[in-house]
């Protein structure tokens, strides 16, 4: 978007420099990506006043003009045929180096010495027009720089406006969001020579009328709100200076002046608008949608091939502009039209953005009615259309605009806690001062049961929820404002629930194993004489509620293996429902089931073999991290073919084991395991220093005897060896013959938290826990 500083000054009241509304701007989320310093090379340009005309004696073609310069009377020699004796033109001094780089040199033409140069707009690069000088309009005294007279002096912001922003794409959105932050009010300039006031807008549903041209939308859906006003007796021509100068400074060229004025409303309101030659358009427009392949001549000069996804304005029988995206060349305003109808309207966005992908071609409005415009403000964009073009082009309103809106739209509203305003930027915000920020960006702000009741005006349309407009506040406010230290929080006084916590610690642990969540049913078929039968089932196949999850677990891994899927890892938290002692209502318990099959991890392309698939001790290792992970201080005991989860009253809380499934033949068995989840107490937390000290470890090859476990050679290592012992772990185990039992190495880890430890410390240590393992274990150090 490229943005005037004058223009934005003029709204503000106030002249701004480049460099701070560009800082500004950035600090407001739309920085400036380049600041272009417009006509610097106009600086030395002055208006004079050419005081007489006379025929060059040895040229036809040229004339002598004494041209009072302000510091005197200069002889010029000129060859436009247009300079008139009295009339106020732009010169050039001599030493003077144009816009195309020509430096102004004394020299003869046609024997008579040219003391500088009256201009043309093409030689001052203001416009196309090489043919005569440039004649100034306005009232000023010889000697004047001209960037001083007319509005040449300009710096252009290229502003990075993202996409759900629309409002930046006007020149008054831009300046609403400084305006808030300089505590400045927003003022639209007032136009010269427009008239006080112009007709009051026709509502009507679908079809209304205006300077005997009969309106009609049918297609509501692609444009929501069209609006038409009707000019006749305009003078298409030039564009007065300041309208040029306004174009110019936004990087626009400027056409006539019925084109200039739309292009004006679409830079300064963001609404943009079409102007139609009325007598092309045979009485009758019809907003409806294009008929599949019907063809229409736009303004590039293309012919464009449409289809029923595309918004077409039609008059009586034929397309006449895409909706939205570009007019058609056969409408278009020309220097012999005298009638216009002006065009406002909404058109959605979506399909806006589906059109110009469809026929690749973006326009400024395309670019801007894809992005959302405000739908509320079209009424007043039309009027000052209206007002625009009476000024510029001359013609009256030929009656009441129409204005087709069939539904409505309602404004919306958001309550605002300044509690919560608090609360999410961690700083304390008057209600007043939330009130003047909300006002300056045009919200509506009134009080409402101790809130704020916001109305959110049209051109917000990303402004949905109370965090958007905090937002704001913090945007107005600066977050450069904001203490860079966090202040101490305490969300509530009410601890979380333990319940909820435990599951989401578990949740965390298996899908960093590699597990995917599921979710299953709890209405199921009926499962063995303990499913708890339904009085008013759904059907006959969802008639029981679940008493395990593992069941449902196994049906999902059967259609896996169904839809040829062979590596599977599930787990899921869920409700089982048992029977209740007492025949009452059913007892609901949180448990926690898992399955996994096929390979135990992802193929690699390093892999010199297939990978080994999922075993019985990969199904205990998760079985007792889940027995740990759900609150369970229970013991895990080898039982038949698999594990069960024993708390110390000698209830069974979990069991693992392989599952009994409907499995193809390519398909690797199926593990599974289920354990109760208990709601933990929280856990005070302590904080551990990294250690300073450096560790000692020592390898023991134990050999256990017949019917000893490694759980117990591990639990009296833990016991015997105190808190010098950091870690001890399992990595090797050998059986062969010459052994009576079989060969367990563990790694012991030793470290002192206050010093190094020395070898005597940590042998003396390990002699000790041999002795015990021999004497209550009957296990023995193995000799090499």
């Amino acid at each position: 978007m490229n943005v005037s500083v004058n223009w934005l000054s003029d709204l503000l009241g106030t002249k701004l420099d480049a460099d701070d509304v560009a800082h500004r701007l950035a600090m407001l989320g739309a920085p400036v990506d380049s600041i272009e310093r417009l006509n610097d090379g106009l600086n030395d340009i002055v208006v004079a006043r050419v005081e007489s005309v006379a025929q060059h004696p040895d040229a036809d073609r040229l004339s002598l003009c004494q041209v009072n310069t302000g510091e005197g009377i200069v002889e010029v020699v000129c060859g436009a045929p247009n300079v008139t004796a009295g009339c106020l033109y732009p010169y050039a001094p001599l030493e003077t180096v144009l816009p195309g780089g020509l430096k102004l040199k004394k020299k003869k033409i046609r024997g008579i010495v040219s003391n500088g140069m009256l201009c043309s707009a093409s030689e001052l690069e203001l416009g196309s027009d090489h043919d005569g000088i440039m004649e100034l309009d306005v009232e000023c005294e010889p000697g004047q720089k001209l960037t001083d007279v007319l509005p040449l002096s300009d710096t252009m912001l290229e502003v990075d406006v993202t996409p759900n922003r629309p409002d930046l794409l006007g020149h008054k959105g831009v300046a609403r969001d400084l305006g808030a932050v300089l505590d400045l009010p927003v003022k639209l300039p007032p136009i010269p020579g427009a008239p006080v006031t112009t007709a009051t807008p026709k509502q009507e549903k679908e079809e209304g009328a205006v300077g005997g041209v009969t309106v009609r939308l049918e297609d509501a859906e692609g444009c929501p709100r069209y609006m038409a006003a009707v000019i006749k007796g305009v003078k298409v021509g030039p564009s007065p200076d300041w309208l040029q100068a306004r174009l110019r400074g936004a990087g626009q060229r400027p056409i006539n002046n019925v084109v200039d004025a739309t292009n004006y409303l679409l830079l300064e309101l963001n609404q943009p608008m079409h102007a139609f030659d009325l007598a092309k358009l045979g009485g009758a427009v019809v907003v409806r949608r294009a008929k599949d392949g019907e063809t229409l001549g736009t303004l590039d000069g293309e012919v464009r091939k449409l289809d029923s996804s595309m918004t077409a304005i039609c008059d009586a029988k034929n397309a006449t502009a895409i909706g939205g995206v570009m007019g058609g060349a056969d409408s278009e305003v020309t220097d012999d039209t005298t009638d216009i109808l002006l065009e406002c309207a909404y058109f959605d966005p979506k399909r806006i953005r589906e059109t110009r992908k469809t026929l690749k071609m973006s326009t400024d409005a395309s670019y801007r009615y894809e992005r959302g415009t405000d739908i509320q403000g079209m009424g007043d964009a039309l009027s000052r259309a209206v007002q625009l073009i009476v000024a510029v082009a001359g013609g009256e309103e030929s009656g009441a605009p129409v204005d087709l809106y069939p539904s409505p739209e309602k404004r919306r509203s958001v309550f605002l806690r300044p509690e919560r305003v608090e609360h999410l930027l961690g700083v304390e915000v008057p209600v007043k001062e939330i009130e003047k920020i909300l006002t300056r960006l045009g919200f509506s702000v009134g009080p409402k049961d101790e809130r704020l009741a916001v109305h959110i005006p049209g051109w917000r349309p990303d402004v949905m929820r109370e965090a958007d407009l905090v937002e704001e506040i913090a945007r107005i406010k600066g977050y450069d404002q904001f203490p860079v230290q966090m202040k101490s929080f305490r969300p509530s006084v009410v601890p979380n629930d333990p319940g909820p916590m435990a599951e989401t610690a578990i949740r965390t642990l298996f899908v960093g194993k590699g597990l995917n969540e599921a979710r299953s049913s709890s209405l199921v078929p009926q499962h063995g004489e303990a499913s708890q039968a339904l009085l008013n089932p759904l059907s006959q196949e969802e008639g029981y509620l679940r008493n395990d999850l593992a069941t449902g677990l196994k049906r999902s891994v059967e259609y896996n293996w169904s839809q040829k899927v062979r590596d599977v890892r599930l787990f899921e938290i869920g409700t089982v429902f048992t029977a209740a002692s007492d025949g009452g209502v059913p007892v609901e318990e949180r448990r926690l089931a898992a399955v996994i099959t096929g390979a135990r991890r992802p193929v690699h392309f390093s892999d010199s073999g297939s990978v080994p698939d999922f075993d019985r001790w990969d199904i205990k290792s998760l079985f007792e991290q889940a027995v740990s992970a759900s609150g369970l201080k229970a013991k895990v005991e080898a039982q038949g073919g698999g594990w069960i989860a024993v708390q110390g009253n000698g209830e069974s809380v979990g069991w693992a084991s392989e599952l009994d499934a409907d499995s193809p033949r390519w398909a690797a068995p199926l593990w599974g395991f289920e354990v109760k989840v208990l709601a933990q107490k929280r856990r005070k937390r302590k904080f551990s220093p990294l250690p300073s000290t450096p560790a000692a470890e020592r390898d023991l090859a134990l050999v256990l005897p017949q019917g000893v476990t490694a759980s117990q050679v591990q639990e009296l290592l833990e016991k015997r060896l105190g808190s010098l012992l950091e870690n001890a772990f399992v990595f090797d185990e050998f059986s062969g013959e010459g052994l009576d039992g079989r060969s367990v190495a563990w790694r012991l880890v030793f470290r002192a938290p206050n010093r190094t430890l020395r070898d005597k410390d940590v042998d003396t240590l390990v002699a000790k826990v041999l002795r015990a393992l021999e004497e209550q274990l009957d296990v023995r150090r193995r000799e090499a």
